[in-house]
């Protein structure tokens, strides 16, 4: 079978970075992308121990050039996309009260405005193509349930959970499935600092029946799942890896 290629944006580290050499070992071609290409090097070097194809796409969500750009590059490095992962998100936790305009829309331009037209050009390549195609989103308990100062954040979040519905619905009949992740606080090494400290780190915990943080293998496993052939009958579905906060 020929391999699928993927898209995973944010993939520097983390969670994005564990998602794109997931896939790579599971059966992709994988382009990631980041502001700044040269930010890549450390995911491109775990892409390369997995012997698959790995390309590094400079991309600013804000800017609809650039993500033209990064998709055009794509096509022409790897070929037509079948999954785009939408996992750059930028991150600013304060009181609401203490939020700015210019601020608000530093989030939302990425988080919302730039995975909407990231996607929709995902899309329109799909159609041009005569073929279907998935996008997995990256959203978060955040945006399902509330916690101070988080906010503009969960808002953001909550945007994702309802455009990944609207967008399944509209794209169904198409073979374009759009689904996403909502992952609780995860183990990730940019995590390490905050969770270091023991009083904030049980007072997570505690909000987690589980009594532990998600991993990022286990995300990464619920975006490929999500992505491939065996989900073909599931969109519009958010599914929360997080230890079943959002059920309790």
């Amino acid at each position: 079978m020929s391999r699928r290629i993927a898209i995973v944006t944010g993939a520097r580290e983390g969670i994005g970075r564990a998602i794109a050499v997931d896939l790579a070992r599971h059966g992709h071609d994988v382009a990631v992308t980041d502001l700044e290409a040269g930010a890549l090097e450390g995911t491109m070097a775990e892409l390369a121990g997995t012997g698959a194809r790995g390309m590094a796409v400079a991309l600013d969500l804000r800017q609809p050039v650039s993500i033209e750009a990064a998709l055009d590059a794509v096509q022409q490095g790897l070929g037509l996309p079948d999954l785009l992962v939408n996992n750059a998100a930028f991150t600013l936790n304060k009181p609401a009260v203490e939020f700015g305009w210019e601020e608000w829309d530093a989030v939302m331009g990425v988080n919302l405005k730039g995975t909407f037209f990231i996607s929709t050009a995902f899309a329109r390549r799909c159609l041009a193509a005569g073929r279907g195609g998935a996008v997995v989103m990256m959203a978060s308990t955040h945006g399902l349930t509330g916690l101070a100062g988080r906010s503009v954040y969960g808002t953001s979040k909550g945007g994702i959970v309802q455009m990944t519905r609207m967008l399944a619905i509209e794209w169904a009949a198409a073979g374009i499935r759009v689904n996403a992740v909502a992952p609780a606080t995860v183990l990730t090494p940019s995590r390490a600092q905050m969770l270091a400290d023991p009083q904030r780190r049980a007072g997570m915990l505690a909000r987690l029946p589980q009594g532990r943080f998600p991993e990022v293998g286990e995300v990464a496993a619920a975006v490929r799942y999500l992505g491939g052939p065996e989900a073909g009958s599931v969109t519009g579905q958010i599914l929360a890896v997080d230890g079943g906060l959002t059920a309790a």
